[in-house]
């Protein structure tokens, strides 16, 4: 009997956080610049959030250092639900390069929920005298190391893409990092720097006012929000499919009835139709799940960007 009555206490008190959670606001912080694919997800999903747990959900951008400044903000916060990381595939392609990390991509958080994927498509300033990526890899050919490409900081999925794209083809293009994607996008907009490797979603707007030119997303499939521009594969180049991830984390130690009821929510705001409209014209596919769903993706991911690194020959800073 004693042991009963102790399993059922237990079982009260680790429900009581989801009971009594949330109490005040919740934060949503996004390691990058606004505009980026976790930023959008973050300002979807947060007002979803906001209405089921009847408090404010607040974005906050603490961006620098590819998504590191944000991920040790929330990692060195308080284990209690109220603070949550909204991150993207630069969660695990940074390890690969990064000398040291003020966390652990694993046992710093707890996996709360896959958000979304989406693709990411190399881009130039029309000014670039291709209309192709056949056409730019031969331009690129042509006048080694003229040429340049943005990306918003080393050891991002944009850096890895494009430098896997530079060891398949042979080019010589000179790599210009940024501190963030809104400066590495300005940059190619303005003519400053010839090309990038950008999200769908943070290009499809100057692609179609002309501004920038898509020349192939490195996803399997076209992007229904760029339909005209091909993939690597229809170009020839079938080893380097790369899929950007999006995923919601919270601090480490985060009670698990914390980030059942978090991760429930945020499958229920995904299957809003708004939502599900809103990020597909920001060529971004809704995923959810369980968080072990997050996790293996994580498990997946770091193993795999540490081989793409060694065989590409890419040093860390």
């Amino acid at each position: 009997m004693r042991r009963l009555l102790a399993a059922l206490a237990l079982l009260a008190s680790s429900a009581a956080p989801a009971q009594d959670w949330p109490a005040r606001p919740v934060q949503l912080v996004v390691p990058y610049t606004p505009g980026t694919g976790a930023d959008i997800l973050a300002r979807l999903v947060g007002p979803k959030l906001g209405e089921r747990w009847k408090v404010a959900v607040v974005t906050e951008n603490k961006a620098g250092a590819t998504g590191n400044i944000g991920g040790e903000f929330v990692a060195k916060s308080p284990p209690d639900g109220y603070t949550l990381l909204f991150v993207a595939t630069s969660f695990t392609t940074t390890p690969a390069l990064a000398r040291a990390l003020p966390f652990d991509p694993v046992k710093s958080f707890e996996p709360v929920a896959l958000l979304a994927t989406s693709g990411l498509v190399v881009v130039v300033n029309p000014r670039v005298r291709a209309r192709s990526l056949r056409e730019f890899i031969a331009l690129v050919k042509r006048e080694p190391g003229k040429l340049n490409y943005s990306s918003p900081g080393n050891g991002g999925p944009q850096h890895l893409a494009m430098e896997l794209l530079k060891l398949e083809t042979g080019m010589d293009i000179v790599h210009v990092p940024y501190k963030g994607a809104a400066g590495a996008l300005a940059d190619v907009v303005a003519g400053h720097v010839d090309a990038t490797v950008a999200t769908v979603q943070t290009v499809v707007g100057h692609v179609h006012s002309g501004k920038l030119r898509g020349l192939a997303v490195m996803s399997e499939e076209r992007s229904p929000a760029l339909p005209d521009v091909p993939t690597l594969r229809e170009q020839g180049l079938n080893e380097l499919e790369v899929e950007t991830w999006y995923g919601a984390f919270a601090p480490a130690a985060t009670p698990a009835a914390v980030v059942a009821r978090i991760n429930a929510d945020i499958n229920a705001a995904l299957a809003d139709a708004g939502v599900r409209e809103a990020l597909a014209r920001q060529g971004m596919t809704p995923a959810g799940g369980a968080p072990q769903k997050l996790a293996a993706r994580v498990a997946a991911e770091l193993p795999r960007w540490q081989r793409v690194v060694k065989e590409a020959g890419i040093k860390p800073d």
